[in-house]
């Protein structure tokens, strides 16, 4: 552990621990004997004034500097819910970036909290990883409020559908009434438009007492463009030799890493301590270029697993390049999004090959079957400019459990032009097939918010940036899709701008759809096919044997797969990806002898031992002999 890093985490007093506080090195702490503590790393500053605002006004406070670019200040009178700024060389004001709380935005005063005031249950020791059915979602989206409370409300048709955990997209504050929260400048605030602290606690503590983990997408490749001001007193943050496609890639490697190393693995200990989240997603580590002996997040996992011991603790990746090198460390990962899954199975059902799916035009369902079989498809590759790899190598049979699955989210829709859902791109009659494969494998699925109900609202890409920012943004959206775009009836039409407030209101999911009898019918599906997965796909998680799933093609649309787990027990899979049906293959021209003391997992449409009707698929669990 890094000596910035150990110097900021001391030993837990009884009363902290109970609180669930964590300590940090970083911004404004509460002290024992009262008043707050507020420290700053500003290395670039001629100095840093603290501002506490009081009647409206700022009034100043002197700081002592300390080696290493550290301002500090002790002021006896201030307490939780005092405002506070940093004044940078008599010139800009600027906020904590370890802020806990910005009320009115990033360009605004800080707030201080106290992190030990909310009431937390005891007892919550969260989920196995087996058990997850994540659920992401968009607070600012899911509701028409947009709000934890409002989201809170919804938590118990969650629970009785099944789900077993809720993915937040980023929570990071940014400036503006609305976004994706991928652009953050402020990573320990909550962004402040969904409610308070506290009230982001209450969701988790609801969500908790219905037996939900929650989970939390946290972006540590860059900041956003609007509300950062650390180039202006800590440009150590910002690397001078790696890039991004965000620009600058993030320092955690040369001079000043150490620091920087330091408040981002804090963060990834603030969130999981503080507001009891049970796991984060870890956005785009492909991005993020670090060529220290132990990287930051692999240093990052080492340290949650040392300091939180005592309940389940998940770490979920996000890697474009698939990176499966990572999977099996030590348990430090549980998983990693497949791409590949989403992927093969939208050029499968579609026909689609343009961009990044060309990787996956070539016998698709062969490939679909492959992806449930092996986990990842291919392995990282340089892009074309389209996205497509250039050189396709196969990787190698991954650990299911460790591949998260889905047909839907933020980015596969997100990043079309018109914001089109899964459901909206291929043939209806494919969706409960698609949707059956996705739920029952040994891979954990995802459903994107409004998927369990057959949601029918685009999710498009929306920013409330302003200037020329906006207009960046903007023309840049324009350009990816042409001044044209297609949607998916083929009709034509100038994408949805992204800065305007209406991009955003036409995110927000139709509940009445939801709780409409078409609506009804769908989350019954869901729901019946997860019972299926808690009965026999979960407790067999931890007994799959690695490399030993097999697929036969019984013909460029059809497959039967199995997946083998020890003691010869075996779920095989059969089906049909074709608008036509059909004959059975006789046993005898499969490649292994019937499964016996077979039952019926699961079934959509009809597969019989005469003729497979279109988009089929049985499951069967048994086991093997011979």
């Amino acid at each position: 552990m890094n000596e910035v890093l150990a110097a900021s985490a001391p030993e837990l007093s009884e009363s902290v621990k109970a609180s669930h506080a964590w300590g940090m090195l970083f911004g404004a702490e509460l002290q024992p004997e009262g008043g707050v503590r507020f420290r700053l790393w500003a290395p670039q500053a001629r100095s840093a004034e603290l501002l506490l605002w009081q009647g409206g006004k700022p009034q100043p406070h002197a700081t002592e500097k300390h080696d290493k670019g550290w301002y500090e200040a002790i002021v006896r009178q201030a307490g939780a819910g005092t405002r506070y700024q940093w004044r940078i060389d008599g010139e800009t004001d600027v906020p904590d970036p370890a802020s806990r709380f910005n009320p009115e935005g990033p360009h605004q005063p800080s707030m201080v909290v106290d992190p030990g005031s909310f009431a937390w249950d005891t007892g919550w020791r969260g989920r196995a990883w087996a058990e997850a059915v994540i659920y992401e979602m968009h607070i600012g989206t899911f509701t028409p409020e947009g709000t934890y409370a409002a989201a809170e409300a919804r938590l118990q048709a969650l629970a009785d559908t099944g789900i077993t955990a809720i993915e937040l997209m980023p929570l990071s504050d940014f400036p503006g009434r609305f976004g994706w929260g991928y652009d953050g400048v402020l990573p320990y605030a909550p962004h402040a438009a969904y409610g308070s602290p506290d009230e982001l606690k209450h969701f988790i503590q609801a969500a908790h007492r219905l037996g939900l983990m929650v989970f939390l997408d946290v972006v540590y490749n860059h900041f956003g463009p609007d509300g950062n001001y650390l180039g202006l007193y800590a440009p150590q943050f910002f690397s001078q030799v790696h890039t991004n496609p965000w620009g600058n890639s993030l320092n955690f490697d040369r001079e000043g890493s150490e620091t920087v190393r330091a408040f981002f693995v804090q963060n990834a200990l603030y969130w999981l301590q503080e507001y009891r989240f049970d796991g984060l997603r870890l956005d785009a580590i492909h991005a993020i270029v670090d060529d220290s002996a132990l990287d930051v997040i692999d240093e990052l996992a080492l340290q949650v697993h040392k300091a939180i011991t005592d309940r389940h603790v998940h770490l979920v990746l996000e890697n474009e390049n698939n990176g499966w090198q990572r999977l099996p460390e030590g348990g430090r990962y549980d998983a990693q999004w497949n791409d590949d899954f989403h992927h093969v199975m939208y050029v499968a059902l579609t026909g689609d090959k343009a961009g990044y799916y060309h990787d996956f035009g070539e016998k698709p369902v062969a490939l679909l079957a492959r992806s449930l079989t092996h986990g990842f498809l291919w392995q990282g590759s340089k892009r074309s400019a389209e996205g497509a790899r250039l050189d396709l190598k196969e990787a190698p049979a991954q650990p299911l459990g460790a591949m998260v699955n889905f047909l839907n989210n933020h980015d596969q829709s997100g990043n079309r032009a018109f914001g089109e859902r899964f459901d909206a791109l291929v043939p209806a009659a494919a969706i409960p097939l698609a949707t059956a494969m996705t739920l029952l494998s040994p891979a954990i699925p995802m459903l994107f918010a409004g998927e369990e109900y057959g949601a029918e609202t685009p999710f498009l890409y929306f920013a409330d940036w302003e200037g020329e920012l906006r207009q960046a943004v903007v023309e840049g959206r324009l350009r990816d899709f042409g001044h044209f775009a297609q949607r998916a009836d083929g009709s034509t039409g100038e994408p949805p701008p992204p800065c305007d407030a209406s991009t955003f209101e036409a995110a927000r999911l139709d509940w009445e759809h939801a709780f409409s009898e078409r609506g009804g019918v769908r989350r019954g599906f869901v729901r019946q096919a997860l019972a299926a997965r808690r009965q026999y796909f979960v407790p067999r998680l931890d007994r799959l044997i690695l490399g030993a799933h097999v697929a036969h093609m019984v013909d460029e649309r059809s497959f039967v797969l199995r997946w083998r787990y020890q003691d010869a027990q075996t779920i095989e899979l059969q089906a049909r990806l074709a608008d036509t049906p059909m004959a059975a293959p006789a046993a005898d021209a499969l490649p292994w002898k019937p499964l016996v003391d077979t039952r019926t997992v699961f079934q959509v449409g009809e597969i019989g031992d005469d003729a497979w009707q279109p988009w089929s698929g049985r499951w069967t669990f048994g086991r093997e002999t011979g």
